[in-house]
């Protein structure tokens, strides 16, 4: 059975940019359009040419991409100019550009309130913009805004401004849910009425995700007849977001009702990048992942009930509805207060470490984290402190140095500046294979130069630790009062770009900090193999 082509834009660059909180460099806008290419992606939006510096130097060179068209993005000529006569238009047929996707009014109260023009001059401006782009030679698109709001008030108007871009040579008519306020059964039933008037084949969908149905809605397009798909990495855009491709594509790839319909330029070996591709995203925006995303997030295919440990187990599929590998995750079992030996055991096997079935420790090391749980540690969200605290209940982790004491000290001074500054300084000492080591560092807080004195001199051991950093400290405060009870979680990576995240837990929220910063020089010593 032959296939339809179904194809995906990607507008992560231009309105994922306008996420609060986002701001693309140059150098990221490449590295980001690079990857998608590379993923599979057949329209990249790289943004808005003379709307800004960055986006107007991305497009004064054409990115070299395998298969995707590089599309520049701008508005229709404005009311009263002449196509020749605006300098918005000629910025974007001057781009380095494939194609040309532009924004219009498909609203009759959209284009009376916001434009202050005539439905008229909208529909001519549409028609002048799609055929002077078209005789620069470029691919042309219409995002037509409002499409689904501007249908229900006006379903005439909405479909003269579709078919103008239509009947005007647009490639790409898309159909923009952009107050994202529309339900996946109108959407169905919208569409299927345009395609009566437009070739399914040549509409797209644009949703926003305000209700939580931006990639609802975009399935809801396809099944109507439209077959292009815009949409963002991560589901980043304004105010809520826009459809996410990270879970558009594999559901796209996966589920029989797509995939035996429709093929999609992402190849199976491709959607096993998916989530370093969102991880990459997220990376560069220095933001922490979604870990409940669907298919990519930390937690998407995790199981923390003893009973459903024991089901997946016996068969995956019991509590999976794809095979996390498929999309470049893992299979995970949390280790928690509702723990049985099938999660420590699975647990065990994710680590790669070895044991015995019949092993009585294994009981004792159940035991020990409910135990650990009771009193405030989340092995779920410390995958190296729960490693260490198995192989030290099996018997397994050498004693690599002795903390034989530590101080802080913070204290507020003034420098030479005359300022007032406060300064925390920490001294440790350490003993390694019986030779006694002190070290002091200073830090902007207790932690930090705690953190800086402990790596500072571990003797034989510090080969080991030198691309050691720590690059994330979360605190939570587990119950109220003055001795309220503290879990500090870290994050830490090595030069490799690996992370792990330790725990620690005390009412004392520097012992809580210590004990993490331990397990995460310690977890290092034992991934990278140092000799006892």
């Amino acid at each position: 059975m032959s296939r339809e082509r179904l194809y995906l834009f990607d507008t992560t660059l231009r309105d994922g940019a306008q996420t609060n909180g986002v701001d693309f460099t140059l150098h990221d806008k490449q590295i980001i359009a690079q990857m998608l290419d590379d993923l599979g992606i057949d329209y990249v939006e790289g943004g808005y040419p003379g709307a800004n510096p960055t986006d107007t130097e991305f497009f004064s060179d054409k990115p070299k991409f395998e298969s995707a068209k590089f599309t520049a993005f701008g508005m229709t000529r404005r009311p009263g100019r002449s196509a020749s006569n605006d300098p918005g238009l000629a910025a974007l047929i001057e781009a380095k550009a494939d194609a040309i996707c532009f924004v219009a009014k498909s609203s009759a109260y959209q284009v009376r309130v916001a434009l202050e023009t005539t439905n008229e001059e909208n529909l001519a401006s549409i028609r002048d913009s799609v055929s002077a782009a078209k005789a620069a030679g470029r691919e042309v698109m219409v995002d037509c805004e409002h499409f689904f709001d501007g249908y229900k008030e006006n379903a005439d108007f909405a479909l003269a401004c579709a078919k103008a871009a239509y009947d005007s040579g647009a490639r790409w008519v898309v159909l923009c849910d952009t107050n994202g306020g529309t339900m996946p059964h109108e959407i169905e039933t919208i569409v299927g009425a345009v395609i009566t008037h437009i070739p399914g084949s040549h509409i797209g969908i644009h949703a926003h995700n305000d209700t939580e149905q931006a990639v609802a809605n975009s399935l809801a397009a396809v099944r109507a007849g439209a077959r292009q798909i815009q949409g963002t990495l991560n589901g980043l855009g304004e105010r809520c977001g826009n459809a996410n491709l990270c879970s558009l594509i594999p559901t796209l790839r996966l589920k029989k009702e797509f995939s035996d319909a429709f093929e999609i330029g992402v190849t199976d070996e491709k959607l096993t990048t998916l989530m370093k591709v969102s991880r990459t995203l997220d990376d560069m925006l220095n933001r922490a992942p979604n870990r409940h995303a669907p298919y990519v997030g930390e937690s998407a295919f995790v199981t923390k009930t003893g009973i459903h440990a024991s089901a997946v187990m016996k068969d995956p599929q019991t509590y999976e509805h794809v095979l996390p590998e498929l999309v470049g995750n893992h299979r995970k079992v949390l280790v928690s207060d509702q723990a049985g030996r099938s999660n420590v055991m699975a647990e065990l096997d994710r680590a790669g470490i070895t044991y015995e079935k019949s092993d009585p420790k294994l009981a004792r090391l159940v035991e020990e984290l409910k135990e650990r749980e009771a009193a405030g540690y989340a092995y779920e969200s410390a995958n190296a402190s729960f490693d260490l605290l198995a192989r030290r209940t099996l018997g397994r982790v050498p004693e690599y140095f002795k903390v034989e004491q530590f101080d802080v000290n913070v204290e507020q001074r003034y420098n030479a500046n005359g300022q007032r500054i406060t300064v925390a300084l920490a001294v440790v000492k350490v003993d390694v294979a019986g030779e006694r080591l002190i070290s002091a560092a200073e830090g902007n807080g207790p932690v930090n130069a705690l953190d800086v004195a402990l790596r500072k001199d571990l003797g034989k051991y510090q080969k080991y630790i030198e691309g050691l950093k720590l690059i994330d400290y979360r605190v939570r405060i587990l119950n109220g009062g003055t001795e309220a009870v503290t879990r500090v979680l870290i994050e830490s990576e090595d030069e490799n770009g690996d992370s792990w995240i330790t725990i620690g837990v005390s009412p004392n929220i520097i012992a809580a900090s210590f004990q993490a910063l331990m397990d995460s020089v310690v977890y290092k010593l034992v991934k990278s193999g140092a000799p006892a």
